[in-house]
């Protein structure tokens, strides 16, 4: 298939073009013309690129890329990252708020969907929008099967601020560095605050206004986005797809 089909599709279906964000979203490095196989990663590293080669993998689709408000010297890392995509002719194709955002396949949509829960509305504003999510279980369920849902789902280890209720009904989500979502999660009378990176501030602010805090890790909460939207351009576009999996432990 087209490269440039294959831009055309992520461009629309994940809006690109409506969000303001650090990252340069969208097709980063471009490669070759023709595309036959996808691989998505959560990071654009060098470790990333490496696998990509070593399985003849055309485009790499992932949420952290390598452009953040543009390129001031190609020296160093990014020399070398820079190398390994244009010597092997890959593409690389970035997604970052548009892919926590987005309502079908977005991280913070992903969250809520596999704890269980029903999506209610948008939640945490950054640079004047919502990235995140609402959302509601049927029936209250325990802080300890949240965690542990989380934990067995995303192989990963929870932190958890148990400050607030111990049966939760309402819970939101900002995968990431999402801490500074609590604040707007007590606001909201929220009996559950998810989010990926643990951030000291958020400790003080969760305990005074006893709420339930519940760190998953960056990398575990943010791989969910970025294995939906593969299972989206495997049915849609190509069938020869690879989620090439670099945890950080982070």
């Amino acid at each position: 298939m087209e490269l440039s089909e294959i831009v055309v599709f992520l461009d629309k279906f994940l809006e690109i073009g409506n969000w303001e964000d650090r990252s340069m979203n969208g097709l980063q490095v471009e490669g070759k013309k023709t595309v036959r196989k996808i691989g998505f990663a959560v990071d654009a590293s060098f470790e990333t690129f490496k696998e990509a080669k070593s399985r003849n993998i055309d485009m790499i689709i992932v949420h952290h890329g390598l452009i953040w408000g543009g390129i001031d010297y190609i020296r160093g890392l990014i020399s070398e990252r820079l190398k390994i995509l244009l010597k092997n002719d890959i593409s690389l194709y970035a997604a970052h708020l548009p892919l926590d955002a987005h309502p079908e396949v977005g991280n913070n949509a992903q969250l809520i969907k596999l704890l269980g829960a029903e999506i209610e509305e948008s939640f945490g504003e950054y640079r004047g929008k919502a990235i995140g999510f609402t959302g509601s279980f049927r029936s209250v369920i325990e802080l300890n099967e949240v965690s542990d849902i989380l934990s067995r789902n995303l192989n990963t280890n929870t932190k958890v601020l148990d400050f607030g209720k111990s049966k939760i009904k309402k819970i939101a989500a900002i995968s990431g560095g999402g801490a500074f979502g609590v604040p707007e999660a007590a606001d909201k009378g929220v009996d559950a605050f998810i989010t990926g990176e643990p951030e000291h501030s958020a400790y003080h602010t969760a305990k005074e206004s006893r709420l339930n805090v519940i760190f998953a890790g960056h990398y575990a909460t943010e791989t969910l986005g970025v294995r939906a939207l593969m299972e989206v351009v495997r049915d849609k576009l190509i069938p020869e797809v690879y989620f090439i999996d670099l945890p950080t432990g982070l």
